[in-house]
């Protein structure tokens, strides 16, 4: 196994454990609704249109003009994001602030376009302790694009063989280890722990 000297991580479930369907059960009502909204708007359209570098209102008007039918609830949820998230960290939080506090080199690469990564931030002081965050939006791509990990790589010096990516998406990790990194997938708190003492990390 090749040395790990750099560890980077998603923001995604890798932060942040959230039940999105538990904070809209009662902002939105109907169950075929909610469904449609969580897929198509909070893990589907927006996603990619924050990739592409678009700021929060910009993304939610195009949103809205494609699906003006939900304009309430595609609203909504820019209102009421942060009742999706804890704000209490998990098992998985901690894990990584350790690393962090024993000294390891730990960045960020994220999805959110920059302005809500930045109210992302404000909510949440352990955003503000990886020594630096790659913000895929601001390059216009979309992971798994190799540009964003090279971009990342380039960044911050690491070393892609000497670098461990962790990720909630199957898709990202694939994509990070086509780019020559070393990367597990994110799937609970345990499990990474598992991981980490595997690679030697922990």
């Amino acid at each position: 196994m090749t040395e790990i000297r750099h560890i980077v991580f998603d923001i995604g479930k890798v932060l942040i454990h959230y039940d999105p369907d538990l904070a809209y059960r009662d902002l939105i009502a109907d169950a075929d609704e909610r469904r449609w909204f969580l897929e198509t708007v909070t893990t589907g359209d927006w996603n990619i249109e924050q990739d592409r570098g678009r700021s929060w209102p910009d993304a939610e008007a195009l949103l809205v003009a494609d699906f003006p039918d939900h304009e309430p609830n595609i609203r909504a949820f820019r209102q009421n994001w942060h009742k999706m998230v804890p704000h209490a960290y998990d098992d998985s939080v901690a894990i990584l602030e350790a690393l962090i506090e024993d000294g390891h080199d730990v960045t960020m690469l994220t999805n959110f376009a920059t302005d809500t990564f930045a109210e992302a931030r404000e909510r949440f002081a352990f955003l503000s302790k990886p020594r630096g965050v790659t913000v895929s939006g601001e390059c216009g791509l979309i992971k798994p694009d190799a540009a964003i990990y090279s971009l990342h790589a380039r960044t911050f010096g690491l070393n892609p063989r000497h670098t461990l990516f962790i990720d909630d998406s199957a898709k990202n990790v694939e994509g990070a280890k086509l780019a020559g990194w070393q990367a597990v997938q994110f799937t609970d708190a345990v499990t990474l722990k598992d991981d980490l003492k595997r690679l030697g990390v922990l």
